[in-house]
């Protein structure tokens, strides 16, 4: 309920404003002051200021050039020193240059791009150079050259001071050569010794490698020469030496894997029933046949060494040529050491007088003496040996050679007796009736010395009358305890037609005459 005072105020107040006069004035203040008596617990506060809660106008003044560019320099400051900050941190935890976002490298490059001299964004991009050319380097060692690449690429483009990765290239270099290096000599020494698989998982390290076609193709190259000539080269001249004493094998050239036909065919001048079927034989592996044939003088050191005794001091006879008969003859008393008349031989001269068995003999000795597989060649070797490739009926071609190529039987040659050949090849003269000294003739293609004629020679092959069931791989063709021995090749007494390529005769292994010698093979 209003009070009476207060309802006739109102009513004033009414009156007032419809006749337009201010009334109740000073009541209004007084009850405005009296409103704001009771604070703080009923304690009347005079004279309390009013709170205002209104906003200040804003200030619209302009800034200076001078404030401006005083704010862009504290706000650079502050972006840059967070910019370090960040860097930093991404330093510590290793991110020196993934992920693009977040990466010390990208820090210091938006710090630099604020402040192009700042001398710890600069040393921090030369450390994140640093860290990435030893990381490179690192898997460089680790063989991942794909990727220290990678990275090494990526850190040239950190500074443009490239020492840092220069260094780290010619690091890397310089371990990729050694390490091939040393790859290399761990494929050959695995070709040597035969251990292919070896020298194959060294062939691909260096691959990985890169950069080592042309050394790799190389080594390929003698792996496969390896694999086929035991690391030597068709048409090598070897020899080898004792392991216990300074005496040296003979000389062997090495000859190179291939294919013929073995045998002569049904329409060829001269021709035995036992020179067929003609057949192919496949050499996979090359190996070494003698260079000439043995010598007294080298058949001398063997039994010098070994106190050996030959099949022909055994018996106490050979065969030796007669000039009066012009025939082979028994004489006795006749051994190695004497020519094909029953003469003292010269040491250079083909040793004659010896059987299969001696032949053998010396052969065991020299694989003995050096560790090496030494033997007598095979009878498919030793034609293979003898044509060099051609497939004529003499390795010089179908008829009398047109220039000096072997000892034969020549129309001009005489005997002291001057006797002449009954058969021989037309035109031809050699100047030598009997054995001549060994190598005294030209080599045939392949670089051996007296394959067609001078001497005949023993094969390690047993006699069989045809090739029916021949081997195909050029392997000697051996039955146990067989005693007829082939033997092959021409001799200074043969006939045109018994010095064909194809020509073979047989003999008891224990023989021995004033035609028939030897030479040596070797597997590689």
């Amino acid at each position: 309920m209003l009070q009476a005072r207060e309802f006739a105020c109102i009513l004033l107040l009414i009156l007032a404003v419809l006749l337009g006069h201010p009334v109740c004035a000073q009541e209004k203040d007084e009850a405005s002051q009296a409103s704001g008596f009771k604070r703080l617990g009923g304690q009347p506060v005079e004279n309390e200021p009013t709170l205002d809660l209104s906003l200040p106008e804003p200030e619209n003044k302009p800034e200076t050039p001078e404030q401006r560019a005083a704010r862009l320099a504290r706000e650079r400051e502050a972006a840059v020193r967070r910019g370090l900050d960040r860097a930093g941190r991404a330093m510590a935890a290793g991110r020196v240059d993934q992920p693009l976002d977040d990466s010390a490298w990208t820090h210091y490059r938006e710090v630099l791009r604020l402040d192009p001299d700042n001398t710890e964004a600069l040393d921090g991009l030369r450390q994140v150079q640093q860290e990435m050319a030893e990381r490179a380097v690192d898997y460089a060692k680790e063989l991942d050259f794909e990727t220290a690449d990678r990275i090494l690429e990526d850190a040239a483009l950190v500074r443009e001071d490239q020492e840092t990765v220069d260094q780290a290239r010619e690091e890397i270099a310089t371990f990729r050569s050694e390490y091939a290096a040393e790859l290399e000599i761990q494929a050959v020494t695995a070709m040597d010794a035969g251990h292919f698989d070896q020298a194959e998982r060294a062939l691909i390290g260096m691959v990985a490698l890169g950069d080592l076609g042309t050394e790799v193709a190389r080594l390929r190259r003698r792996m496969e020469e390896a694999k086929v000539y035991g690391g030597l080269r068709p048409g090598q001249v070897i020899r080898d030496h004792f392991m216990a004493e300074p005496a040296w094998t003979p000389e062997s050239v090495i000859v190179k894997a291939g294919s013929f036909q073995m045998g002569s065919s049904a329409f060829e001048d001269g021709r035995n029933d036992n020179e067929g079927p003609q057949h192919r034989v496949v050499f996979r592996r090359g190996f070494a046949i003698g260079r000439s044939e043995v010598t007294v003088g080298q058949f001398r050191a063997f039994v010098e060494k070994t106190g050996y005794m030959t099949d022909a001091e055994k018996h106490g006879y050979s065969m030796i040529y007669d000039h009066y008969s012009g025939r082979l003859a028994r004489r006795d008393g006749m051994n190695w050491k004497l020519d094909y008349e029953g003469g003292e031989a010269d040491a250079g001269l083909p040793v004659v007088h010896v059987s299969w068995n001696d032949a053998q003999a010396y052969t065991r000795w020299l694989a003995r003496g050096t560790g090496k597989p030494y033997r007598l060649p095979t009878e498919a070797e030793f034609e293979y040996a003898l044509r060099a490739g051609r497939t004529t009926r003499y390795w010089w071609g179908d008829g009398s050679p047109s220039e000096v190529v072997e000892n034969l039987t020549g129309q001009h040659d005489n005997s002291r007796s001057r006797r002449k050949w009954d058969t021989y090849f037309k035109d031809y003269r050699d100047r030598h009736w009997g054995p001549a000294p060994a190598a005294s003739f030209p080599a045939n293609p392949f670089g051996l010395h007296d394959m067609g004629g001078n001497v005949a020679e023993w094969v390690t092959d047993c006699w069989h009358d045809s090739y029916i069931r021949a081997p195909a791989d050029g392997s000697a063709w051996v039955n146990p305890g067989c005693q007829q021995r082939v033997v092959r090749g021409g001799y200074w007494a043969s006939s045109p037609d018994q010095t064909r390529s194809a020509h073979r005769f047989s003999a008891n292994a224990s023989a021995r005459d004033a035609r028939v010698g030897f030479r040596i093979a070797r597997d590689l």
